[in-house]
């Protein structure tokens, strides 16, 4: 072999070497942040909580703790009473473990947190995606002896989740502290948990079948009915701030309104489904056909989170406002109606009517117990509640048609003798009543459609002169001068 021929080898190689590692250089360079991002963990960890009164499932919940870190599966326990609830859509895993304690209520150290969830879940401004990111499982803690309210607050729960869009990871779970077999049921059902977390691809029921999860909002589902089907039990209850078409059909509502008693030879406006609903949505009723609710917004102050939009626009403490309504009727069934139209409707004031000073006095009492309830709450100072325990506002717009009320200037005169401002709603199908109306703080007429037709069908009026009404009661307003109108 000559010599260049040895040298043009030589120099080949070396030419083939150095282009070998630069290649391999720049290929670790470029797979070098592919792997950091794989391998960089989710900063934010699964909540498990539990809800607990004798502390069973304080020690269910640390048991699950242990075994998902044996599986290297990150979580965090949480006491639900130190947790701030509005945080629950930035989660993406919630493990639940929650026991059921008298009258199928939750314990004491998860009420605001149960409350919270029950209260989000019905409200139509929420939405049904709320926690639509969010994938959980639920495991209930209780006791066949009390009959239908074994597991009562697990179940509720899973429903109320569900409502939000969450994912249902594992039905259920229903341990029995008095059948002898809690600690293999939850075993059971902790090793479904773990299967799906750490990518199982099904997860199967007692059936043998895949579960899936029933992500239909609060409807009534089976765990609900009696065993008999159709049989007695009382009227659904439905929240009335749920927009979801599920509220109980007007047939049903008409039979009972046609049962319902007569006092001095009036009806009685709020009929028991009526009642029934309200109360077990938080409303509380006075007399006959009045209401009050504590408002979210009157919550989130009080926590020191924020108030509504009358606070952003007029200055007004959300948490010293009070709302409530002298008349659960109205003259509409609006599509968009929040009440499902299980209220009453009419004309005119057709039922027993209450005093007015007795309206004002239970509400500003029952407002003021729904406060103190607030005592405790994160976040909730005791300058704010006690402010809170004197309310300066009162929004009569809860529910209804407020102005129906044949007293309503004596109970607008009653809170301002007691220097409590009013904020009243009227859907102008009343326009004698606005004129005759004493100044109120401020009055506000809906105004849901710019034309005949479209308010015909947008409000679905009982009055065949709805439109009429509805243009003079809009020419009242340029007589209230004093007024904040819009």
């Amino acid at each position: 072999m000559s010599p260049s021929s040895f040298s043009t080898r030589l120099t080949l190689l070396a030419l083939l070497s150095a282009t070998t590692f630069y290649l391999l250089y720049k290929s670790r360079r470029r797979l070098k942040p592919l792997k950091q991002l794989t391998l960089n963990p989710n900063p934010r960890k699964g909540k498990l909580f539990f809800i607990t009164q004798t502390g069973t499932s304080k020690a269910l919940a640390q048991r699950l703790l242990n075994l998902l870190s044996s599986n290297n599966i990150p979580f965090d326990i949480v006491d639900p009473q130190n947790y701030e609830p509005e945080d629950l859509p930035k989660e993406s895993l919630i493990l639940i473990i929650a026991s059921t304690w008298e009258d199928g209520n939750p314990p004491q150290n998860s009420k605001f947190f149960v409350n919270w969830l029950a209260e989000i879940s019905t409200d139509f401004r929420a939405g049904n995606l709320l926690l639509s990111d969010c994938k959980f499982a639920v495991f209930g803690v209780g006791s066949r002896v009390y009959g239908e309210t074994f597991n009562a607050v697990a179940r509720d729960l899973g429903k109320r989740l569900r409502g939000l869009g969450a994912t249902e990871m594992v039905a259920v779970g229903e341990g029995d502290v008095d059948g002898g077999a809690l600690g293999s049921v939850f075993e059971e059902w902790s090793e479904k948990v773990v299967t799906v977390l750490k990518g199982g691809l099904a997860v199967e029921n007692e059936n043998g079948i895949v579960y899936e999860s029933d992500v239909g909002s609060l409807e009534s589902d089976d765990d609900d009915d009696d065993d008999g089907g159709g049989g007695g039990g009382g009227e659904e209850i439905v929240d009335l701030e749920d927009i979801a078409g599920k509220g109980p059909s007007r047939k049903k509502s008409v039979n009972v309104a046609e049962t319902n008693e007569k006092l001095d030879g009036k009806r009685e406006m709020v009929t028991p489904v009526i009642r029934a609903n309200l109360e077990k949505q938080g409303y509380k009723i006075i007399g006959s056909h009045s209401g009050v609710k504590i408002c979210r917004w009157t919550k989130s102050q009080l926590r020191g989170r924020g108030g509504c939009y009358k606070h952003s626009f007029y200055g007004i403490e959300s948490h010293r406002c009070m709302e409530a309504t002298p008349s659960l009727a109205c003259a509409n069934k609006c599509v968009f109606c929040w009440r499902h139209h299980t209220n009453p409707v009419g004309k005119s004031w057709q039922w027993k009517m209450d005093d007015p000073l007795e309206i004002v006095n239970t509400a500003i009492d029952l407002h003021t117990k729904m406060i103190k309830q607030m005592k405790g709450v994160p976040g909730v100072t005791q300058e704010r509640l006690l402010e809170g325990l004197s309310p300066r506002h009162c929004a009569l717009s809860l529910v209804g048609e407020p102005i129906m009320y044949p007293e309503i200037n004596m109970l607008v005169d009653e809170l301002h003798r007691r220097r409590i401002s009013t904020f009243l709603v009227t859907n102008a199908q009343f326009p004698e009543k606005i004129k005759m109306l004493k100044p109120v703080t401020q009055l506000y007429v809906s105004v849901d459609a710019a034309t005949k037709d479209s308010l015909k069908a947008i409000d679905r009026p009982i009055f065949g002169d709805f439109w009429e009404r509805f243009i003079v009661s809009i020419s009242f307003l340029k007589t209230r001068k004093i007024e904040l109108k819009h």
